[in-house]
C-alpha cells in the first residue's frame, strides 16, 4: 500500500487536492476558485452541490498525477453549515458560510432564553435558520426528520467521497459548531440542540481527528478516509506545533493564532477574559476505533487580515497586486507616524467590537502611498501581537517561544519582520503556505503508520526563513492601543453587540 496521503482542503475562497509524500513534500496540487456569494451584506452562502462536484474533480486529477495512495485526508472552512436529504443527497437550502451574520438575531434570543452563549459564524444558529426557513415548523421537520442530515463541511465532503455511506465529522469540527458541550468529549450538547429546535437525529458522528472511518468509493481505488480536521487544527500540526506552548498564525483573510495546550480539558467551552477561545487540537484513534488522545488549544481572531492588503489593491488601487506590498512598504524605512487599525469587520480577540472600523491615523502632508501601505502591514502585525498577549493572559502557564506563521501574509518579507517586532519573539516561516493540507496529510498518515509519532512530524520541520525582533516594542505597542481605542465603538450598536 503506498504511504502517501491525498489530501482535499476547502478553504473560504478556494480548494485544492495535493498529494502528502512521507517526507513531507506536496505534489500534484490541483486548485479551484470557489468564492462564496454574499446576496446581501452580512450574507455568505455558497452551492453545496458544486462544491462537491469540484472536490471529485481535483481529487481525481491529483490521483492521476501522482498515482494510488494509501489513504485521503480532509481539512476544511470550520462552521460552515449544510443541510440536506439523505435520499437524494442534495440540500435543502443554500450552504451558510462561516462568516454568514444572518442569525445574530437568533444568537441574541438563544442567549437571552436559553442562556447559551453562541456566535453568528458558529454553525448551531445556522441550521436552526436553514431547517425553519427550509422545511418549516417543529411538525413538518418531525415528518421528514429522517431523511435529513446536518454536516460542516468535513461531513459533506466525507459523505460524497464514501457515496453516502459516511455522516460524521471530527472533535476538532464538532468543538466550534455552538453544539457540543468539552465533558467526556466534546459531545454533542443535547440541551442546546432542544432550545434551538435542531434534532439530535440529524447530527453526524463524531469520530477521531486521525484514524481510518470508512472508505472513498467514489475515488479510483477506495482509499481509506482517515483524517477530518478543521483549518486551523491542520495548520498548526502541520507547522510541527506538537509540543505545548507552540503556536501558529495562520494570516489568510482572517488571522488565527493557535496554541496547543496539551492532553487536560479546559473547565469551561465559552470565551474567556481575554477573548480567546478553548478548541480541540486534534484527537486519535487506536487500532479499534475509539478515540485514544484528545489535545486542546487555545484560539484567538483577527476578523480581517490579508483582506486589508486585498483593499489597498482592489478598492484604493494603490499596489498591483499583493506581493507589491512588499516591495512598497520596504521603499520606506518607517511608516513616519502613520498607524492603521484593521478593523474592516470590527477587531475580534481581545475585544470583540463588531462596531469598530477601520482607522488610518496620523497623516501629514508627507505621508505617501509607502508610508500608507507599510503602516497597514503593520497594522495587521500589531492585530497579530494582540492574539499573542491575549493567549498568554488568558493562560498565565503560557509562554509562547516562537510564532510560526503561514498564509499569503507569511510571504511578506516587510510583514514578517512588522510581526516579529510587535510580538517581541522570534518569527519562523512556513516551509509551504499549505500548512492545513501538510497538517491533514499529516493526520491521516500517523493513522495508517506513515509516520510513527508526532516526535517524527515534528523532526520534518524546516522553516523557510526565521527572523529575530528588531526594534523595541514599547512606544510603538502604547501608540497602537491608543489607536484601537479610537477606532473602537464606531457603531454603537453593533459595539454593544456580546455573543
Amino acid at each position: 500500500m503506498s504511504s502517501s496521503l491525498l489530501v482535499i482542503d476547502v478553504g473560504t475562497s478556494g480548494l485544492r487536492s495535493a498529494v502528502v509524500r512521507p517526507d513531507g513534500r506536496i505534489d500534484a496540487l490541483h486548485y479551484r476558485p470557489f468564492a462564496p456569494s454574499t446576496p446581501f451584506a452580512g450574507l455568505v452562502e455558497f452551492d453545496a452541490e458544486e462544491l462537491a462536484r469540484l472536490v471529485l474533480e481535483v481529487a481525481h486529477a491529483s490521483i492521476a498525477e501522482a498515482g494510488a495512495v494509501g489513504a485521503v485526508g480532509i481539512t476544511n472552512q470550520r462552521a460552515s453549515t449544510i443541510v440536506w436529504r439523505r435520499s437524494t443527497g442534495r440540500p435543502i437550502g443554500p450552504a451558510l458560510g462561516w462568516q454568514d451574520l444572518r442569525t445574530v438575531g437568533e444568537c441574541i434570543m438563544a442567549k437571552i432564553e436559553h442562556g447559551l452563549a453562541l456566535a453568528p459564524n458558529q454553525s448551531a444558529t445556522k441550521v436552526a435558520w436553514l431547517l425553519k426557513q427550509h422545511i418549516g415548523d417543529s411538525a413538518a421537520i418531525d415528518a421528514v426528520v429522517d431523511d435529513l442530515a446536518f454536516g460542516t463541511v468535513d461531513t459533506w465532503i466525507a459523505w460524497v467521497l464514501s457515496n453516502g455511506a459516511l455522516h460524521v465529522t471530527d472533535h476538532s469540527n464538532a468543538g466550534v459548531t455552538g453544539l457540543t458541550e468539552i465533558s467526556n468529549g466534546p459531545r454533542w450538547h443535547e440541551r442546546a440542540c432542544a432550545a434551538l429546535g435542531v434534532p439530535m437525529s440529524i447530527l453526524p458522528t463524531i469520530v477521531a481527528s486521525s484514524g481510518v472511518i470508512g472508505h472513498a468509493t467514489a475515488l479510483p481505488g477506495s482509499p481509506p478516509i482517515a483524517a477530518l480536521a478543521g483549518d486551523q487544527q491542520a495548520s498548526l500540526i502541520g507547522q510541527s506545533c506538537v509540543v505545548p506552548n507552540m503556536a501558529k498564525c495562520t494570516f489568510g483573510t482572517g488571522g488565527m493564532m493557535d496554541v496547543l495546550l496539551g492532553s487536560e480539558p479546559p473547565s469551561r467551552a465559552e470565551r474567556l477574559a481575554n477573548g480567546t477561545f478553548p478548541i480541540v487540537a486534534w484527537s486519535r484513534a487506536d487500532a479499534n476505533g475509539s478515540t485514544s488522545s484528545t489535545w486542546w488549544a487555545s484560539e484567538a481572531i483577527m476578523l480581517s487580515a490579508g483582506t486589508n492588503v486585498e483593499w489597498l489593491r482592489d478598492d484604493l488601487g494603490i499596489i498591483d497586486s499583493a506581493a507589491d506590498s512588499d516591495i512598497v512598504a520596504a521603499s520606506c524605512s518607517d511608516s513616519d507616524g502613520v498607524m492603521y487599525v484593521p478593523a474592516l469587520l470590527g477587531l475580534g480577540t481581545p475585544r470583540w467590537d463588531y462596531g469598530a472600523r477601520g482607522a488610518l491615523l496620523g497623516l501629514t502632508r508627507g505621508s505617501g502611498r509607502p508610508q500608507i501601505v507599510r503602516a497597514v502591514l503593520e497594522g495587521v502585525a500589531h492585530r497579530g501581537a494582540d492574539l499573542l498577549e491575549a493567549i498568554e493572559a488568558d493562560h498565565p502557564e503560557v509562554h509562547v517561544p516562537e510564532v510560526r506563521v503561514d498564509g499569503g501574509m507569511s510571504r511578506n518579507r516587510t510583514f514578517v519582520q512588522a510581526l516579529a517586532d510587535a510580538t517581541g519573539r522570534p518569527v519562523a516561516v512556513s516551509p509551504v503556505s499549505e500548512a492545513t493540507t501538510l497538517g491533514a496529510g499529516y493526520l491521516a498518515g500517523l493513522a495508517i503508520g506513515t509516520w510513527g509519532s508526532l516526535d517524527d512530524i515534528a523532526s520534518l520541520w524546516r522553516p523557510t526563513v526565521s527572523v529575530e525582533p528588531a526594534v523595541d516594542r514599547s512606544a510603538s505597542r502604547a501608540r497602537w492601543a491608543d489607536a484601537v481605542t479610537r477606532a473602537a465603538g464606531w457603531i454603537p450598536d453593533l459595539s454593544s453587540l456580546d455573543f
